[in-house]
């Protein structure tokens, strides 16, 4: 929902731009899954120990599984063109959306034109060289996922400056949102006259950040994971992490006679190749397992210490939820819900979460441990750690985040107690605070959109409104209208104001619900 609103800042188009790679992730992850059980119970060593999977219906039904766990690989770096302007676009999102489909089919077949034209196409020296394969149909240059980020962005741009364009009346039906896409074909088409000549450049940078982070050894996947949580209170870690899942930057492997690029890439690629016998270490250093040490283990010790050092009286609220967050972290990956409860009250210890998990990485490929995927919850552990056999070192997991426990367990009590912070249940107000929490058996709504948008100062404030997976990001006329107290007393994990105008609200994973409320409550 939006109205009409001041220039868009470099800040918030970034963090804007993050928020839209949900889509694609999101697909992503559950195509990982089925791809992981699809080709680990149809592999011979898991029909050779459990010979009941070694059934022609039941191999026929994981061979499936596989083939769909492929849509999002195969087809990602479209998806992100069309995921790009629709997360972006304020209006007649469908059309953003189909304009993104055209610009990205548009920039391929201009290069195909101009690698045809060039002589490039039929020399295979010259192939290689411009990295040609085939893209949606089309022998293109394979600009991968920054290429389809630069045409989501063109294409959002064109969008929102022509959707409403009026033209004259003889040709008044090409007007409004229908010239989206005619005017998306004729500049994607130009720009992909340009791309062929400018993208060595672009790869050349790209291999450079790789060559930068393959040559630091296990200290990569540490900047990386560090990297990664100290961006993510700006919603700007979605960035870091495209770049090394799906560029060079990630990683470039042979798989199966073909070269891949991106540690996710390289991942997905190995698991469905039958051939391959081990996943690439330095692929899946950058992947889930980095991620286990601290959401099976770090963090869970944190909402433990947090709980322990609650005032007596107020131990009982904050459990219920203490342990939502734990499950949330365990079971979908999600963290904020617990990293919002310590970041505003200490950012050095956030600080020091945030080099923990950098540790996590390092020491998982220290001990070569290779489970892939996106998440690093326990769901990744069974799919892409045990179910793919020893060979995954998936038994060194519960190890590494048992210490990962104790030590996150014992920083955590130390700072609370040393340094009085205020974490949930620390003081006696917090009864109010924590009055949101819903108690078991009540399965009403725990946030109250109205009091939210009231909080926010009213329908009126508010110029922009959307979500991601666990917070509300909007854009707003008057920040001191925002009442953060009142906020964080009827749910809100945190507030995060990123300029005088734009703003992030910390819900939890019911973020989607109350972004729906708003919504109804605005247009009412």
């Amino acid at each position: 929902m939006s109205k009409a609103q001041k220039k868009t800042t470099i800040w918030e188009f970034f963090q804007s731009l993050g928020k839209t790679f949900m889509l694609p992730v999101a697909l992503l992850a559950f195509s990982g899954i089925l791809l992981g059980i699809g080709s680990s119970l149809s592999s011979a060593a898991v029909k050779e120990s459990l010979p009941f999977l070694d059934n022609f219906v039941l191999q026929l039904i994981f061979m499936w599984m596989t083939k769909i766990g492929l849509v999002a690989f195969v087809y990602l770096p479209v998806m992100f063109a069309v995921a790009i302007p629709l997360g972006l676009a304020r209006e007649e999102k469908g059309v953003a959306a189909f304009a993104g489909f055209v610009g990205f089919a548009a920039m391929n077949l201009s290069v195909n034109f101009y690698l045809t034209v060039a002589g490039v196409l039929g020399n295979p020296t010259l192939e290689k060289a411009y990295s040609v394969s085939s893209v949606i149909g089309t022998q293109s240059i394979d600009t991968g996922i920054l290429g389809a980020v630069i045409v989501g962005i063109i294409v959002a741009k064109l969008h929102a400056r022509f959707y409403t364009y009026k033209m004259p009346d003889a040709l008044a039906f090409f007007g409004g949102a229908r010239f989206v896409p005619i005017i998306t074909a004729l500049v994607l088409g130009i720009v992909g006259l340009i791309v062929p000549i400018v993208w060595p450049y672009f790869a050349m940078g790209i291999n450079g950040i790789g060559s930068v982070i393959s040559h630091s050894g296990p200290f990569g996947p540490f900047l990386f994971g560090t990297g990664e949580r100290l961006l993510l209170p700006f919603g700007l870690h979605h960035i870091l992490v495209a770049l090394i899942r799906f560029t060079e930057a990630g990683g470039t492997f042979q798989v199966c006679g073909n070269e891949v690029n991106g540690a996710l890439n390289i991942f997905y690629a190995q698991l469905s190749c039958p051939t391959v016998t081990h996943f690439d270490p330095q692929a899946t250093a950058f992947l889930s397992q980095g991620k286990m040490p601290t959401f099976l283990g770090g963090l869970p010790g944190a909402a433990l210490a947090m709980y322990h050092c609650a005032r007596p009286e107020n131990r009982g609220k904050v459990k219920a939820l203490l342990l939502s967050g734990v499950v949330a972290c365990i079971v979908g990956g999600i963290t904020e819900p617990l990293e919002f409860l310590f970041l505003f009250v200490s950012p050095v210890l956030f600080f020091v979460h945030a080099i923990m998990t950098g540790l996590g990485f390092m020491v998982m490929g220290l001990l070569g441990v290779t489970i892939g995927n996106t998440d690093g919850n326990i769901i990744d552990f069974l799919i892409f750690g045990v179910l793919q056999g020893t060979k995954t070192e998936w038994y060194l997991v519960p190890l590494v985040a048992a210490v990962w426990f104790a030590m996150y367990y014992g920083v955590f009590r130390f700072a609370i107690t040393r340094f009085n912070l205020k974490t949930p249940g620390r003081e006696a107000e917090t009864n109010e605070e924590l009055a949101f929490v819903v108690e078991s058996g009540d399965k009403t709504l725990s946030y109250k959109g109205d009091i939210i948008l009231a909080a926010l100062g009213g329908t009126a404030n508010i110029t922009s409104l959307d979500n991601c997976i666990t917070r509300l990001r909007m854009s707003v006329e008057d920040m001191s209208l925002v009442n953060d107290a009142v906020l964080k007393a009827n749910g809100a994990l945190g507030v995060v104001k990123l300029d005088e105008n734009n703003l992030q609200v910390v819900i939890g994973p019911q973020v989607h619900m109350v972004k729906n409320e708003m919504q109804s409550l605005m247009k009412g």
